[in-house]
């Protein structure tokens, strides 16, 4: 079997040889150097075989002068319990335009052969031999990528999910110093009992997950530029042409995603023996500090009671996302939006083209000795937000990127988890007053505003493809979803929703999880409430509750909640002055 990263099977070879009796070959091995020692335990016994796992062997040459990465990726395939008839690769850029990313020149084997097109993110093999269990298709293409130019960042100050029109917020675009290559490594989708892939993504939520699989991956770009993946990283070499050559290995990831910056440090801290680092543009290194604060103390609080991170190292990579996305999860890495790094420092450049903001400058004048009360508590809401942003992506390697979940067809599963998780953390951190805040600030709040604005109330608990926007996804998914946990909690008492939180995370490690999973890990906590948590889970994600549950919307009361704290008496503001503040306060939540 040819292999496209030369030398990277003589670095396997400074671990050691598998010892007698294990079927491990040195290239697994060196992609199970991002796995603990522990982990590579648990996941052999929740995956089977580690050496059965997919396979891809990524070599790519980066210019982002040109926008474009080329190179080949092979991937390799062990038919398991049944022949191997099929070969499907997802690509996930071309949701936004068919053309972001061609896969051509396939071999199998060094067999040339001609991949189809079913959907413009699919590719699709039909094997003419099928592969038996135990053997393996290695699958070998040219890979050729275009980034478009990245859209100017859009504010959203409560809530999660993004509040602009669909899109991939960024996830595959160019900046002047930074390039997000999201979805250009082509990667084998999950298959349904009908042996059909899982859903692309549709212009909302996230965009994809897969099976756990080893990565080895060698990207080379110009001098001057970084490259950051997940993984181990293996080192940086020099090219002849000037160019440096960056390589990753990878083990039991569902997702491989490639970000390459210009200008960028990097701060580091160790948690638990996971090697945490921020990257972040330089004169953004005062809040990248801080970001590498909450990171590592939310992995601290999130494995002390959810259990190990199962990898060696995890990064947070500042990104000029766009749509009003606040982060974005992958396996070992994750990205917070330079919009919360920049805003929390300045929150009139956060809100700079989303509102008017000589007439917000006049509103605050109007308030004479309290004007500058209201930009105080502006800046301390989005300090909080940052480091609720940063908890929430740090719960994503919990859910879904542990606990795997179809986040196309129900995103409710993993994102509710991930967004109640960082309220938990915010309360094991700050105390049960600040999450409560929070609470009432970043779900309750950016309800009641989405209702404001008209927009109805609806089951939570659909695909992707459902939601007519951003607005009405973030509102349902990430406002009142997560809020049947806190439901829960009360109903079985924190002894038993913990103990049933850490089951969970424990039974489905490695594995694939279910829409009811959960709810059934709390019912084995606390039998006696089986039947309770049960209608719990209808009413909160399969039917219109919200109003009943969380209370009619009412401006007066999310201006209540932001100007708590500030100094500032909302409820006495003089008519006009209030008149501006409901004008303006729509835009700065994102509706």
């Amino acid at each position: 079997m040819r292999t496209l990263l030369p030398g990277l099977l003589s670095w396997c070879m400074l671990l050691g040889q598998p010892a007698r009796g294990e079927e491990v070959s040195p290239e697994v091995q060196l992609s199970l150097q991002h796995l603990k020692p522990a982990e590579r335990e648990r996941a052999a016994k929740a995956l089977g075989p580690l050496d059965e796992l997919p396979r891809y062997r990524v070599q790519l040459e980066v210019d982002p002068v040109s926008r474009e990465a080329k190179g080949r990726v092979q991937v390799e395939v062990m038919a398991r319990d049944k022949p191997l008839t099929e070969l499907y690769l997802r690509v996930t850029p071309n949701a936004q335009g068919g053309k972001r990313v061609v896969l051509s020149d396939a071999r199998l084997g060094r067999q040339p052969i001609v991949l189809e097109q079913p959907e413009p993110t699919l590719y699709r093999y039909r094997l003419v031999d099928p592969v038996p269990p135990g053997a393996a298709a290695v699958l070998d293409v040219a890979v050729r990528a275009v980034a478009p130019k990245g859209e100017k960042p859009a504010a959203t100050l409560l809530g999660g999910g993004g509040q602009g029109p669909k899109g991939d917020h960024g996830a595959f675009s160019v900046t002047a110093d930074f390039m997000s290559l999201v979805g250009v490594v082509p990667q084998v989708p999950p298959l349904d009992d009908k042996g059909q892939p899982w859903a692309g993504p549709q212009g909302i939520g996230d965009l994809a997950l897969y099976a756990p699989a080893h990565v080895l991956a060698s990207i080379t770009v110009p001098s001057g530029w970084s490259v950051h993946a997940t993984g181990v990283a293996m080192g940086e070499v020099p090219e002849r042409d000037g160019r440096v050559r960056f390589a990753f290995a990878a083990g039991a990831v569902r997702d491989f995603p490639i970000l390459v910056s210009k200008g960028y440090e990097v701060s580091t801290a160790t948690v638990n023996g996971v090697t945490v680092e921020s990257h972040y543009a330089v004169k953004d290194k005062e809040v990248g500090e801080r970001v590498l604060k909450y990171a590592s103390s939310a992995l601290a609080e999130f494995e002390k009671r959810l259990g190990p991170l199962p990898y060696t190292h995890f990064r947070v990579v500042e990104a000029p996302l766009s749509g009003g996305a606040g982060g974005m999860e992958f396996p070992g890495l994750i990205t917070v939006s330079s919009m919360l790094y920049r805003g929390v420092v300045d929150p009139f450049e956060l809100v700079a083209g989303q509102v008017d903001v000589e007439q917000l400058k006049e509103v605050l004048a109007m308030l004479g000795p309290a004007g500058s009360a209201p930009l105080t508590q502006l800046s301390g809401s989005l300090e909080r937000t940052l480091e609720f942003t940063v908890a929430h992506e740090v719960a994503h390697q919990y859910f879904a990127g542990l606990v795997g979940s179809d986040p196309i067809h129900a995103p409710v599963v993993d994102e509710s988890l991930a967004q109640y998780a960082a309220l938990l953390y915010i309360e094991w951190k700050h105390g049960k007053a600040a999450a409560e805040a929070l609470r009432r600030e970043l779900l309750v709040s950016p309800y009641h505003m989405y209702r404001l604005a008209g927009g109805e109330d609806a089951r939570a608990d659909r695909p992707t493809s459902a939601f007519d926007n951003e607005t009405e996804y973030g509102a349902l998914v990430y406002g009142k979803a997560p809020l049947l946990h806190h439901a829960s909690r009360k109903l079985v008492g924190d002894t038993a929703f913990f103990q049933g939180l850490r089951s969970y995370v424990d039974t489905y490690r490695f594995k694939w999880t279910c829409k009811e999973c959960f709810t059934k890990e709390l019912a084995k906590a606390s039998p006696g409430n089986a039947k309770a948590l049960e209608r719990l889970r209808v009413r909160w994600w399969n039917e219109a509750r919200g109003d009943d549950d969380l209370g009619l919307p009412n401006l007066d009361a999310v201006m209540g909640t932001l100007g708590a704290g500030s100094g500032l008496d909302v409820d006495n503001l003089d008519p006009q002055t209030k008149e501006l503040l409901e004008s303006i306060l729509p835009s700065l939540l994102g509706q």
